[in-house]
């Protein structure tokens, strides 16, 4: 007999989940890991040779309510990979290579195998931007959550030398926007999105094909409106820092909550402007879908939505037809999106046509 059992809490699962999760976090490894996992702190060895003027940079963030479709469909495998990528797509555009990342699981009854799945999805995206997963927690809290649900939130980690910080310093006047195409509506504006299809009586089981009336990828034929929703945050550090590596990347954005608006501003001086040619780049369906079953104005999409970019880089003029093709040959959808102006006092720093 547990008292602790009956209260909620079951030790015996948590130690299972371990076990579950083991093998999914230690593909992600680092030669620079030191510790297993159990250890009450994680270890990991800075490369003093890779990283002679260190800085660290770190970032944190959770999925917001996207967890609530994960809910709705019982799909967990993925949720993680938002997780991730929320962090890294965070830290990266500074230039930094992300080293290791943590995560924190919290829910009112463990169930061992979901938690696998979910542990599962962190580490896909840990592996696909090269940073190890070091370490996390794992919470059971009963009589916080509703049956079924959970928390998730993460922090990582990067580095990268003093000298090749990407601070926007180097964004001149002519200087080209290069965007990388998003997977979908990624981890941002899912409470508007949740109250479009709760609005419009639409089921996240419903076939996403009947709700649209263009089109649709083959991908995208088959899919529940749901899974179309639930499609993970793309991962852009091995893109960003192939690029940093190769061209001069002067500034670069993760497109997040505040859509163009209020993230492109934030990477350059506040003396410069974007302006960004709306159709150089095809919107995935699922935006038209949720502008036209809410009634959302184009502007207000801008303003909530990554639009089908997730990612902003902006680099010298001259080098863009080379950074296309380059990211091309890294299987990157890119595409020149706009360039740098100089800005007035009373004018926004985006500009985006067929808008203003």
């Amino acid at each position: 007999m547990s008292l602790y059992k009956d209260a909620g809490v079951d030790i015996d699962a948590g130690n299972e989940a371990v076990d579950r999760m083991k093998p999914h976090v230690k593909k992600t490894w680092r030669k620079e890991v030191l510790t297993d996992l159990g250890s009450f702190g994680a270890l990991f060895q800075l490369d003093l040779q890779k990283f002679h003027e260190p800085v660290l940079v770190s970032g944190t963030d959770g999925v917001g309510t996207k967890l609530k479709v994960a809910f709705a469909l019982d799909k967990h495998d993925t949720i993680g990979i938002d997780a991730v990528a929320m962090c890294v797509n965070d830290i990266v555009v500074q230039g930094a290579e992300p080293l290791f990342f943590l995560d924190y699981l919290a829910c009112g009854k463990l169930e061992p195998g979901k938690v696998e799945q979910i542990v599962k999805g962190i580490a896909d995206g840990c592996a696909q931007s090269g940073c190890a997963l070091i370490g996390g927690e794992t919470a059971e809290m009963p009589g916080m959550y509703a049956d079924g649900e959970y928390d998730i939130a993460g922090f990582s980690v990067g580095a990268v030398n003093k000298s090749e910080i990407i601070d926007g310093s180097k964004v001149a006047e002519g200087s080209v926007i290069i965007g990388l195409a998003s997977s979908g509506v990624h981890s941002n504006g899912l409470s508007l999105v949740r109250k479009i299809i709760a609005d419009n009586n639409i089921a996240f089981t419903d076939s996403f094909a009947e709700q649209v009336s263009t089109n649709l990828s083959a991908d995208l034929a088959n899919k529940t409106v749901g899974e179309v929703i639930l499609e993970p945050t793309k991962l852009y550090v091995k893109s960003v820092l192939a690029v940093k590596d190769n061209f001069e990347l002067q500034a670069a954005a993760h497109i997040t909550g505040g859509g163009f608006y209020e993230n492109i501003p934030r990477v350059f001086p506040e003396k410069y402007k974007a302006v960004i040619e709306k159709d150089t780049w095809t919107v995935p369906a699922v935006f038209s879908f949720l502008q036209e079953k809410g009634g959302v104005p184009e502007r207000e999409m801008y303003r909530t939505f990554n639009m089908g970019v997730g990612m902003m880089l902006i680099v010298p003029a001259e080098q863009q037809e080379q950074v296309l093709k380059f990211l091309a040959d890294l299987g990157e959808q890119a595409y020149k999106i706009g360039h740098i102006e100089q800005r007035n006092a009373e004018e926004a720093g985006v500009i985006i046509s067929g808008i203003e």
